[in-house]
């Protein structure tokens, strides 16, 4: 694959949801193209808010009286029927809303007298380089732009045959001041969500002598052969035939980030301009092509996995003519998995904090659901792809945010629930929020939800699983697991039959039909609770086993798991949401949370239940198809997970229409109204939440490769109409990398790699047939297709980390 996979669009953007994104994790672009050369920029530490908030936050809400003595007051509520007094005794230990991502400036790079070429706007997504040809009187400019992570900036670069002229301007739709040709920017310390109407003002800046010095600066330097006319924040060029300009930013929540225990509280404003203006002055020093050639480096080092589902992967795709009204489904597929993974290593790289709802960009000062962490579902779908597509630098934020969250959140187990551990619930920020939020009014199905941390904690857990990294487990995965596990072992509480229940209980986003006859969402152990904690438990003591320790939680463990509930079956025949028999509110719901056990995790399968297995199926069927971008990539997956490929495409085939509505205007919620692509191909609700995008690449694996439950099984669940195609690159549990062709929907090779420092005797499967392999350390062995026999004939448990 010598070529580079390439999008082309035919006219510059005319609106946000146009702009081709640009990024290197910490900074994003949105890059409009034409004339007047607009860049919409991000910078991924600009949120609102300070790092003492969570802790204020929580004083507030101990002081309005909950705390462990309420919480039993709830459980007392619940265990007699009395839905409506947990709900009011529960308000109280409601926090306000996380905090939000905001925008931070806006570039325009306008070229004088210029007209765009066709195509407009080229998006090499390998190199990750947005190209553009303007026309000027009697030549051409060639504008070339990139965010590089060596760099650290926004690196936009003019060439021409012809002298032109170019006009740059800088301002910010926050409180700003011009600081030479960059900004001082004010970022506010408190932001109210969208959907928090009677809030005023919405966005609230520190007053003077604040104890937290919200601050950020955007910083730009030019190098050029031409005339250079400068004023506070604009600049104008002429006569020149070369122009780059670097564009990098910093915060003080930049310096927080890297360092919570450091000097950011003290740091002077200078310094965190200086940080900034030093990236863009090295940076201007530089030759363009170094630069270039440094980032498509960077970039191709993290970027392992490719497609070609049909064969056709390179060459120069228009978008609206290839993909959004193209005939050919296979080519769409490819090119969506490679977008989503083009798109994480945009907004996700180690150093800074992972992707939010919209990756790392955002135009709205009050952006939908405030562009936060919203960790029962989506913020996990942002990172399921990256072990499978090798993106290992993508992944490291995740675990450094849900680091973060099980040191606020310790607080929060120990002071709300009295509980060791650590706990987070539906929604975080930078700063790392892990109470409940809703401000004392937010409706239990969203607001009460204790399994936010425990979720995230699987989620790092792929970096081990995937990786097969035992120091990583040992240094930083296994002491949040711990905590996760003490506080799921402290959660949970006998019933009246003994066994193991968790009490109060919701299952996100869901209600159902109390006994008043109005809905409600809380209840006694929803399944979601129960999937979570026992594949907890069992990864706790694999780790233990692992790591080879002698921990006093393993015997805590041992006892909790035999006496942990089991998850029902409804007189439907449907897995049970939850523990009672109950008439759902929304049978068409776009949560999958009660089938969490088939997908992400595995304790969910075939083999282990097989009645409960096909139960989940059963409620998987009822749930319908498509709603929102997330919605479809987590359906896709569970098709993956079940075999049922054809269905997945299909589901896929949905999520990929274009999206023709206004994009701007929020959809309900309950998913009645159909998202699909917006004209850069974000994945849209409406509005836009990357998740979809970074969900549909992990659900297209899944239908390729897949490693669960011990064994690497080759085109699990391959769509009939994929006749064709190849993938390399694609991850599999325990640091194993398959590379595998089909043709006419039949495998037709596949090589094991291993990127371990050990042999292994591994099982692959290929439909009902099986063989084991040994893959030598660090080296590969091809996949002998007919050395494949009878899965039967095979008494072998595959990965050795099981």
């Amino acid at each position: 694959m010598s070529d580079t996979l390439r999008l082309s669009w035919s006219a510059p953007a005319d609106r946000w949801e146009a702009a081709v994104p640009l990024g290197n994790g910490r900074i994003g672009a949105m890059a409009f193209g034409g004339a007047a050369g607009r860049y919409a920029l991000n910078d991924a530490t600009v949120w609102s808010g300070a790092p003492d908030g969570p802790a204020a936050a929580l004083r507030d809400v101990l002081a309005g009286g909950a705390g462990p003595a309420r919480l039993a007051e709830v459980r007392a509520a619940l265990d007699a029927g009395d839905v409506r007094t947990a709900e009011r005794l529960l308000m109280s230990f409601e926090g306000p809303y996380s905090q939000e991502y905001l925008p931070l400036a806006d570039l325009s790079v306008a070229i004088e007298g210029a007209a765009p070429a066709s195509p407009a706007r080229e998006l090499d997504l390998d190199e990750g380089v947005l190209t553009e040809a303007l026309r000027v009187p009697g030549g051409t400019v060639v504008r070339r732009s990139w965010v590089s992570v060596p760099a650290q900036s926004l690196i936009v670069e003019l060439t021409s045959d012809v002298a032109f002229a170019a006009s740059l301007s800088l301002t910010s739709p926050l409180w700003s001041a011009p600081d030479g040709l960059g900004l001082d920017v004010e970022i506010p310390v408190d932001g109210a969500p969208l959907h928090e109407t009677s809030v005023e003002p919405p966005l609230r800046y520190a007053e003077a002598g604040a104890d937290f010095d919200a601050f950020a600066a955007v910083a730009v330097a030019l190098d050029t052969d031409g005339s250079v006319d400068a004023a506070p924040a604009r600049a104008t060029v002429r006569g020149a035939h070369r122009l780059l300009i670097a564009l990098s930013t910093s915060s003080r929540a930049e310096f927080w980030w890297a360092d919570a225990d450091g000097e950011w509280r003290t740091a002077s404003r200078e310094a965190i301009r200086d940080r900034a203006r030093q990236r863009v002055d090295a940076a201007a020093r530089r030759a363009p092509s170094a630069l270039l050639a440094e980032h498509v480096a960077d970039r191709r080092r993290h970027a392992r996995a490719r497609f070609a589902i049909g064969g056709r992967r390179e060459g120069v795709w228009d978008v609206d003519r290839d993909i959004l009204h193209g005939d050919d489904a296979q080519l769409r597929a490819t090119v969506i998995a490679e977008y989503g993974a083009y798109l994480l290593a945009s907004s996700s790289r180690a150093g800074g904090p992972p992707a939010n709802l919209q990756g790392i960009w955002n135009d709205q000062l009050r952006p939908a659901w405030s562009s936060n962490y919203t960790i029962n579902i989506n913020t996990q779908m942002n990172y399921w792809a990256a072990p499978a597509l090798g993106l290992d630098d993508a992944f490291e934020p995740l675990l450094a945010l849900v680091e973060h969250l099980s040191r606020t959140g310790a607080d929060v187990a120990r002071e709300l629930y009295g509980a060791r551990g650590w706990v987070a619930h539906h929604n975080s920020d930078l700063w790392g929020w892990s109470l409940p939020v809703g401000g004392g009014h937010g409706a239990p199905s969203w607001a009460i939800w204790m399994m936010g941390g425990v979720w995230l904690t699987h989620s790092v857990w792929d970096a081990y699983e995937f990786g097969g990294d035992v120091d990583l487990l040992r240094s930083r995965i296994w002491p949040v697991m711990r905590g996760a596990v003490e506080f799921c072992l402290d959660w949970l509480v006998p019933g009246a039959d003994g066994t193991l229940r968790t009490s109060p209980s919701t299952s996100p986003e869901n209600s159902f039909i109390a006994a008043d006859g109005e809905n409600t969402a809380l209840g006694l152990t929803a399944a979601s609770d129960l999937f979570l904690i026992r594949a907890l438990f069992e990864r706790a003591l694999t780790a233990i086993a692992v790591l080879g320790v002698d921990d006093p939680l393993t015997d805590e463990i041992d006892r909790a798991l035999a006496a942990l509930a089991p998850v029902g079956i409804g007189a439907d025949g449907r897995l049970r949401e939850w523990s009672a028999e109950v008439v759902e509110s929304e049978p068409l719901h776009r949560h999958l949370s009660p089938l969490i056990g088939l997908h992400p995790l595995d304790v969910l399968t075939r083999e282990r239940d097989p009645e409960l297995f096909e139960a989940g199926v059963r409620l998987l069927d009822a749930r319908g198809n498509g709603a929102m971008g997330w919605s479809w990539a987590w359906k896709i997956l569970m098709r993956a997970r079940i075999g049922d490929g054809d269905a997945a495409a299909a589901l896929l085939g949905e999520a990929l229409a274009p999206f023709d509505g206004d994009a701007t205007r929020h959809g309900p919620v309950d998913g009645s109204e159909w998202g699909g692509l917006l004209p850069n191909l974000f994945s849209t609700h409406p509005p836009f939440q990357i998740d979809g995008n970074l969900g549909f690449p992990a659900g297209i694996a899944e239908l390729l490769v897949q490693s669960h439950g011990g064994v690497v099984r080759l085109l699990p669940a391959l769509p009939a109409a994929w006749t064709d195609g190849d993938a390399q690159g694609l991850g599999a549990r325990t640091g194993l990398v398959v590379d595998l062709a089909w043709r006419d929907g039949l495998l037709a090779a596949a090589t094991v790699r291993s990127i371990r420092g050990d042999d292994r005797v591994i099982s692959v499967a290929y439909g009902d047939r099986r063989i084991a392999l040994r893959v030598p350390a660090g080296g590969a062995v091809e996949v002998p297709l007919d050395g494949l026999v009878d899965a039967s004939a095979l008494a072998i448990g595959a990965h050795d980390a099981r």
